[in-house]
């Protein structure tokens, strides 16, 4: 401020200096006496100009002083009598500088907070927000039962590097009543479930006409016990489905009890122990009624088409699962078939390209679907293509046969490739999963705006969205036989080619275990159809021979199992295997006496590798969906990426133990 003072009131004394110097000078060369005069004349002016240009300097800075001293005087005034408290610390160290009388009325002293540290005046109170550049404390502060919204900032932010004593001003906002009325807002939202009983018709059918009443009854008592001391609605609006209205603050009471009503639903019985099931889907966090209703009845078709018995939650953004252990029934019906087979012809007919596409390393279940579909297509007069990896798959010895085949003759293509030739019309089939980061090239699936889901995996989190048809029955026991089932309303036996039927026989023993796991009438049918369109049940059983050397890994990695939970095999092995091979062992794990369930973790080069079966008790599915994975009851796999087996062995273990403690 002084320099720049000096600067304004500097004068043009240097310049008069130098010119009488100059003149001074010239004095002395005409005579040395008038040179000496104006000398003397020279220095007196330059006293006087300098006394005079400090006087002006001095009189200039005590008016700047005292408008200074008025501003800093009407600036502790507005900070004394401040609406809002504050208080002044030191930043580092939390010494209290000041504070004005309102937060010193928040306190419990009446001497005053001088030199008192920010921690010991209010317990818990963090400053490195402050540090951090930051202008409101992240969180709200918590005080003698009040609540504070804390805002603030440092008086030299530009001084930290240097370490110097930085003084922090904060205003504190009582924002408690505030608060409140949010918390209540939010307790108080409401929150739509429609209930389903998943089997009304088999508990109707197994019940004596005298006793089908006495069956809803208690089914009904049920709900309703379970519904009591929410305040909430419960309203029947179908022979099975049930409106349940109530506030969000009851919510989370259901979360941590599970959904406990799926529990005591499955007490009612019917006829021959036929026991009751529930599937419940709830909508949350929606604006209006009519949106809450919609994510309950997303929710509910989640459920269901996870093989039901469980409730799902659908948010504004999420799903989350609770239930889904009991092992699921057959419901279906062949008028869903007939119907099914009748849309997906007609998407075939208008299709200008057809594209069928499984998931990533195609197995016998995955290429068998997609066979059968494009024999549908070649009955239509339209050619299609399966989208597959030739090198990486488990399905070299039924994919050179057909290759052999005058009718697949340039069939099978790339992701890449199919992506640059796909145009738009172009129908994609997706068969055997319903994961958009599961399928053989998702740029194909972004691009196709015509698609069409054929599958039997429970449905997870993440799904295939905006399909033109969704063929989805999570009680089937495998991708072809749900293939096998729309083959008899499109084609007869004759159109089959000898290795399409075996192809799709394939994949049905392949996921049944030779049918011995999730079968029911409808597989057994469609077994029988493919042996009457000519599948060579030897050629079939021929594709699963392994070799010695297979065998003698498999064993190797059984040899290296243990027991958890006395029921459940884990083989961790760090080493990288085959695929296919892991698959089998965790299938050879299971033909050990007492084992419910088996898991299978090896390395596959930066992750892990998780294949996992069931007997059917026990429901893989759920756990190693937790871990990122998915499937079925009896079958599931997933990956791991960025763990070691030893982490990712805690990680199943911690899974496993979440299933079973729930």
């Amino acid at each position: 401020m002084n320099r720049k003072l000096g600067r304004i009131l500097r004068t043009n004394a240097i310049l008069y200096i130098v010119c009488l110097l100059i003149f001074v000078a010239l004095a002395f060369l005409v005579d040395v006496r008038l040179g000496i005069g104006e000398a003397v004349v020279a220095a007196l002016v330059f006293l006087i100009s300098l006394r005079s240009s400090k006087k002006t300097q001095q009189n200039v800075r005590q008016y700047v002083d005292r408008i200074a001293g008025g501003m800093d005087s009407a600036r502790s005034t507005n900070m004394l009598y401040a609406p809002l408290p504050m208080v002044v610390f030191h930043a580092i160290t939390g010494e209290v500088v000041w504070s004005n009388d309102g937060f010193l009325q928040l306190t419990d002293r009446q001497d005053g907070l001088f030199e008192s540290l920010m921690e010991d005046v209010v317990p818990g109170f963090q400053r490195n927000w402050l540090m951090e550049g930051k202008r409101e404390c992240p969180e709200p502060v918590s005080w003698n039962h009040r609540l504070y919204r804390v805002f603030g900032a440092l008086s030299r932010p530009e001084e930290i590097a240097r370490g110097d004593e930085i003084l922090a001003i904060t205003y504190w906002m009582d924002v408690t009543e505030l608060e409140h009325l949010r918390t209540t807002l939010d307790m108080t939202r409401p929150v739509l479930a429609i209930l389903m009983v998943d089997n009304y018709e088999e508990l109707m059918k197994a019940s004596p006409e005298s006793k089908r009443s006495a069956v809803v009854a208690a089914l009904e008592e049920k709900l309703n016990t379970w519904a009591a001391n929410t305040g909430g609605l419960i309203l029947g609006y179908d022979r099975d489905r049930y409106l349940f209205l109530f506030e969000e603050k009851n919510y989370n009471d259901f979360v941590e009890h599970r959904f406990s009503v799926l529990d005591s639903v499955r007490e009612v019985t019917a006829g021959e122990g036929v026991a009751a099931t529930l599937s419940i889907g709830v909508g949350r966090e929606a604006e209006g009624f009519d949106a809450l209703f919609k994510n309950a009845s997303m929710a509910l078709e989640m459920a269901l088409s996870r093989g039901g018995d469980q409730a799902v939650v659908k948010d504004k953004a999420n799903f989350e699962f609770y239930g889904g252990r009991a092992k699921t029934t057959e419901k279906r019906t062949k008028v869903k078939s007939r119907v099914m087979a009748n849309a997906l012809g007609e998407l075939i007919d208008d299709a200008r390209q057809i594209y069928v596409m499984g998931h990533r390393y195609a197995d016998m279940d995955c290429l068998g679907a997609a066979v059968g579909v494009c024999c549908i297509a070649r009955k239509r007069g339209k050619k299609a293509q399966i989208v597959m990896d030739l090198e990486n798959n488990a399905v070299h010895p039924m994919l050179r046969r057909l290759q052999e085949l005058p009718e697949y003759s340039g069939v099978f293509i790339s992701g890449n490739e199919a992506f640059l030739k796909a145009q738009s019309g172009a129908l994609l089939v997706v068969v055997d999963t319903n994961r958009p980061n599961g399928v053989e090239s998702e740029q194909l699936l972004e691009t196709c705006n015509r698609v069409a889901v054929i599958d039997h995996h429970r449905r997870g989190s993440s799904y295939i969205e905006k399909m033109a048809l969704n063929y989805h029955e999570p009680y089937a026991s495998s991708a072809s036989e749900l293939v096998t089932e729309l083959l008899q309303y499109l084609i007869e036996p004759a159109d089959l080619q000898h290795c399409e039927a075996e192809a799709l026989l394939a994949g049905i023993v392949l996921d049944t275990k030779n049918f011995t796991n999730r079968t029911g009438g409808r597989t057994f049918e469609a077994a029988a159809y493919l042996r009457r369109a000519g599948a060579d049940t030897q050629e079939v059983q021929r594709m699963f021979q392994s070799d010695l050397q297979s065998m003698i890994t498999r064993y190797d990695i059984i040899r290296q199992a243990e027991l958890y939970r006395k029921d459940l095999a884990i083989a961790a092995l760090d080493e990288e295997y085959d695929r296919v091979t892991a698959a089998k062992a965790a299938d050879e794990l299971l033909t050990l006496q007492g084992v419910q369930a088996s898991f299978v973790l090896y390395r596959k080069g930066d992750g892990v590798y998780i294949s996992a079966r069931s007997l059917g008790e026990v429901n893989v599915q759920v756990i190693v969906e937790a871990l990122g994975g998915g499937g079925n009851s009896t079958t599931a796999g997933g990956e791991l990426t960025g763990r070691t087996v030893t982490e990712a062995k805690k990680q199943l273990m911690a899974a496993i133990d979440h299933y079973f403690d729930k």
